[in-house]
């Protein structure tokens, strides 16, 4: 996966062109089964799959995510805030449609399950604590 910055520009577009830099590394020397190109200050995602030799550009699934072979996964795209910043984010969705969570988005799940729990307790006249 290649996160693209403003600062460098159209980088791939023009080197696979020309037949050098990473894209001519990736597709030709060490053939990377799947490239994903990602802007994150426009939320853009391409990915793109070697066939007979050269890449080519995937669609997505209806859910415009894009299913990934082998791990089994859909990567897209995710609008929101996270680590302090709103914006695009990449974010992977299980072969259901679930987007699968962060780290502090499960602990903040569980958190919020163990106080709904402990509140039902109290209304039973349980000491969630004891």
């Amino acid at each position: 996966m290649e996160f693209l910055s403003a600062t460098y520009g159209e980088e791939y577009s023009v080197e696979f062109t020309q037949g050098v830099g990473k894209w001519f590394f990736y597709e030709q020397v060490i053939q990377v089964p799947l490239y994903a190109i990602f802007r994150p200050d426009t939320g853009r995602l391409e990915v793109y799959a070697i066939e007979s030799g050269r890449y080519q550009v995937q669609t997505t699934a209806e859910s415009e995510r894009y299913w990934i072979p082998g791990l089994e996964l859909f990567l897209g795209v995710w609008e929101g805030r996270h680590e302090g910043r709103t914006g695009y984010w990449l974010r992977w969705w299980n072969a259901q449609g679930e987007l699968l969570l962060w780290s502090e988005e499960g602990a903040e799940q569980e958190r919020q399950r163990a106080e709904r729990l402990a509140e039902q307790l109290r209304q039973l006249g349980v000491n969630p604590e004891a």
